[in-house]
């Protein structure tokens, strides 16, 4: 039944934005480490900037991020000229080298900025780094934050696409989780953006939210559907409180368990589908016409802590605190805690506490998991290019995997390792059997549906 095939794949796993995951980054790839790879990033390198601000006017309490509240504007004007410094370093290391294509700020609430640090940022980039022809500015937005003149700002600034977190329109579950935003503020920031030329629109909704049902969420699906978002991510609620403490303030026993979990899921993603929208990886939506749909039919998607995107940069530069990073070399992180990473960049320039450098095992297997959470597949003659023999053993896997399958997620025809259409919604579970790190691991992870 398929209770029972939801209940034995729901195990939590990592949600693979990286691999090797996060709980594995160690300290021995500190600042040191990451001067040197920056050294010898070549100069036609694809660079995507990501900045991090680590601050909001409240505390939503599912938020999983690395953020505080702050009820006052000064520790942000104290931390963007620290923020400043360390964009100043890394482009000295870089000197020249790579070209920008992205920049991200995210947090947190980015959308808080004031004027004057928003182009403060914005100018600095365009001044130490070359700017793609093609360069795309994204913010992720808090309506709550908005006021006329913010509208102006953002698209003078250079904006091209914004991220506007929805959760849930129903007040029950919006008073649950602290998250008070009606669906005519939601709407007034679409329409703000959009009408000042912001190419691209995101919403963001959660499923396995506190009171929440099949109905409220199908009135919010259908309420974010009105708005017409280019993209549509539809996230499953991480409840961790033992990592994010003021998780512990929603009521665990209005949470819904994993068969209603399950259930939310699939009838959102029909909805949505039923829209117009194709489905991207396990968690993303895109009108036909958009890039990340374009990209996901052509097998060019991508993955990275931002989740499901067209971004390719082999170099992901992350800036701020808690930041992480990604070169050819590894993964860096900065100093998670706020005033400790103001001491370190205004002490040595960065702030990296640790990382992990990539073995050519890694690239395999992180290569294999990426194709399975993007495209579903990993073809034979495509990691036998790229690996070589070094492919031999995780195709033993891969036939292991298929051979002990019992359920149908599978299905392994000697040129291709595939998830069926039943298995996609277990995807998570499956990559999981190629991760060399997991069964090692003491980190607790989300549930997997």
């Amino acid at each position: 039944m398929l209770d029972d095939l939801v209940h034995r794949y729901s195990k939590p796993v990592p949600r693979y934005t990286s691999y090797p995951t996060a709980p594995h980054f160690h300290p021995g790839v500190d600042r040191v480490t990451y001067a040197e790879w920056l050294r010898t990033v070549p100069s036609d390198t694809a660079l995507s900037l990501y900045i991090h601000v680590p601050f909001c006017d409240r505390l939503c309490w599912f938020c999983g991020c690395h953020t505080k509240q702050v009820l006052r504007y000064d520790p942000i004007a104290a931390y963007i000229p620290v923020v400043m410094r360390e964009i100043e370093t890394v482009a000295k290391l870089l000197d020249g080298q790579g070209r920008v294509t992205a920049l991200h700020l995210g947090g947190g609430s980015p959308s808080m900025l004031q004027r004057a640090d928003l182009f403060r940022l914005a100018a600095l980039i365009r001044q130490r780094f070359t700017i793609a022809q093609n360069f795309e500015f994204s913010i992720e937005i808090d309506p709550n934050d908005m006021v006329p003149e913010r509208y102006d700002d953002l698209a003078e600034a250079g904006v091209t696409r914004v991220s506007i977190g929805v959760q849930d329109f129903d007040p029950k579950v919006q008073q649950a989780i602290n998250r008070l935003q009606s669906f005519e503020q939601t709407a007034e920031v679409v329409d703000g953006m959009r009408s000042r030329g912001v190419s691209s629109v995101n919403l963001d909704v959660l499923y396995g939210l506190p009171h929440q049902t099949l109905e409220g969420l199908e009135r919010t699906v259908a309420q974010s559907l009105s708005l017409q978002p280019d993209r549509l991510a539809l996230f499953g609620y991480a409840h961790v409180p033992w990592l994010k403490t003021h998780q512990r303030m929603i009521p665990e026993a209005a949470l819904p368990g994993v068969i209603d979990r399950f259930a939310q899921s699939n009838m959102a993603a029909e909805q949505i589908r039923g829209a117009g929208y194709e489905a991207i990886g396990i968690d993303h939506f895109a009108l036909p016409t958009d890039s990340l749909a374009q990209s996901a039919r052509g097998h060019q998607l991508h993955r990275n802590f931002q989740g499901y995107t067209t971004d390719a940069a082999p170099a992901l530069l992350g800036f701020g605190a808690s930041a992480i990073g990604s070169l050819p070399q590894g993964y860096v992180q900065n100093q998670v805690a706020t005033g400790e990473y103001i001491r370190q960049v205004t002490e040595h320039g960065l702030a990296t506490v640790r990382g992990v450098a990539l073995t050519p095992e890694d690239r395999m297997r992180r290569w294999v998991i990426e194709r399975l959470m993007c495209d579903f597949a990993v073809p034979l003659e495509e990691l036998m290019r790229r690996f070589g023999p070094r492919a031999e053993a995780v195709t033993a896997e891969m036939l292991g995997v298929a051979f002990g399958d019992h359920d149908g997620l599978v299905d392994f025809d000697g040129e291709c390792f595939t998830m069926t259409e039943k298995g996609r919604p277990f995807v998570r579970s499956i990559a999981a059997a190629f991760d060399s790190y997991l069964a090692a691991g003491k980190a607790r992870h989300s549930l997997a549906v």
